[in-house]
């Protein structure tokens, strides 16, 4: 058996549901990971609780003084929800949450993303009109073919908390547990895909700058301004790090708002909205605000990728304009080769000549000095008898002389 093989299978049951029947309480947190924040969540659970925490574990749901906690780490993000039972004596409709929830929010409200809180009514429990909950002008859907109605207006309150009521008519506990999960997700998903909003408008201002610069050296390269690319090529590569810089700092940001986006979308449609009355409904309404946020990030991250694009080819024109004025002066230094060679050849050839020329003067000479030592020895050889003889000897040896400077220079 492979190794992994239980702990892939085991993914199908990573991120159970709490499952419950109303009314109750879920106030859920989500928290940013900020330098080791998860485990210092979860080392404060566990002091406060006096339970065991399965740290190697991504989730885990405890129950303790009749409520129930699930904490899960996420690879941005850590999550608890605590659902606590709502007494039929409490008439308060949106309670503070726990001291747990209390002190740990407090410790860590810096890394505080997103705070809901979902009121779970019965058919039975529930007031019968929204505006007994403190709704102003909300939105609200038939969710699960018509089992539940969720509500919600979307408003902060001063502790900064979402509040959803969400009026169960016909869900067991299990799809109960399954809506609300989806009706958080939603929430903190979005919360975190528009994380990179305030990063996109910062982005789209240094785009401009890029992009007014970039139409600068495209100018000046259309109009051959310059004599040589090289001027240009210093700002370009300036601008293209400065490109890439900016691209590894938003590239994993756009990244994960399309992926968050993708997951608010999946779970609206698993709601199975259907209207009440004339409110728009809650899937309607997140998306008509939220869409248009996922748009301009992704809109952001294509102007850069596409100007990043426009920059790399302007590079390899000016690139291409320097290896053509490289290959010119190869040529013209080719061409001065060549000339300097053929004057060489031509000097060659006129050293060669004189040599042959002096060298028969000198064996000539040797022939005449020879002769006309015989003479003074007594031996008298007449003049046209010595030149038949030596004649053929030196025009053969002038012969094998001019061969011998051929085959030289010839290897």
């Amino acid at each position: 058996m492979h190794p992994q093989r239980e702990r892939l299978h085991n993914e199908l049951h990573a991120r159970p549901s709490i499952y419950f029947s109303e009314p109750a309480y879920l106030h859920h947190y989500a928290f940013l990971d900020e330098s080791g924040g998860f485990d210092a969540i979860l080392a404060q659970l566990g002091e406060m609780t006096g339970l065991a925490l399965d740290t190697a574990s991504v989730q885990q749901i405890l129950t303790f003084e009749g409520m129930t906690l699930k904490w899960e780490r996420h690879t941005e993000f850590f999550t608890l929800t605590l659902l606590v039972p709502k007494p039929s004596s409490d008439a308060a409709h949106w309670p503070t949450p726990p001291r747990l929830l209390e002190t740990i929010v407090e410790a860590h409200r810096e890394a505080l993303i997103n705070a809901s809180l979902v009121l779970v009514e019965s058919e039975a429990s529930w007031v019968g009109k929204t505006d007994a909950y403190g709704f102003n002008d909300p939105a609200g859907s038939q969710v699960g073919g018509g089992d539940a109605t969720v509500w919600s207006d979307f408003r902060l309150t001063e502790a900064g908390v979402n509040r959803l009521l969400l009026v169960n008519h016909r869900l067991n506990a299990f799809r109960l547990g399954r809506m609300v999960r989806r009706l958080l997700e939603i929430e903190t998903y979005r919360m975190m895909a528009s994380l990179s909003l305030p990063l996109a408008k910062e982005l789209a201002a240094e785009m401009q700058g890029y992009e007014s610069e970039l139409g600068e050296l495209s100018e000046r390269n259309a109009e051959q301004q310059e004599t040589t690319p090289r001027p240009l090529l210093a700002p370009l590569a300036l601008l293209s790090a400065r490109l890439e810089h900016s691209g590894a700092r938003t590239r994993q940001r756009f990244s994960a708002t399309e992926a968050y986006a993708r997951i608010v979308y999946t779970r609206i449609e698993e709601l199975r909205e259907t209207r009440v009355g004339d409110r728009p409904r809650l899937g309607t309404f997140i998306l008509r605000r939220f869409r248009p946020t996922v748009h301009f990030c992704v809109a952001i991250n294509r102007r850069q990728e596409s100007l990043a694009e426009s920059v790399a080819r302007l590079n390899d024109l000016l690139r291409t304009r320097a290896q053509v004025e490289i290959e010119e002066q190869n040529s013209d230094i080719l061409r001065s080769l060549n000339e300097r060679a053929s004057s060489q050849l031509k000097i060659q050839k006129a050293v060669e000549g004189l040599s042959i020329i002096v060298i028969s003067y000198y064996l000539f000479s040797l022939f005449k000095l020879g002769l006309q030592s015989l003479g003074a020895l007594g031996i008298v050889i007449a003049p046209y008898s010595a030149a038949a003889v030596l004649a053929p000897l030196g025009v053969l040896i002038i012969g094998l002389l001019a061969w011998r400077i051929w085959r030289v220079k010839h290897h």
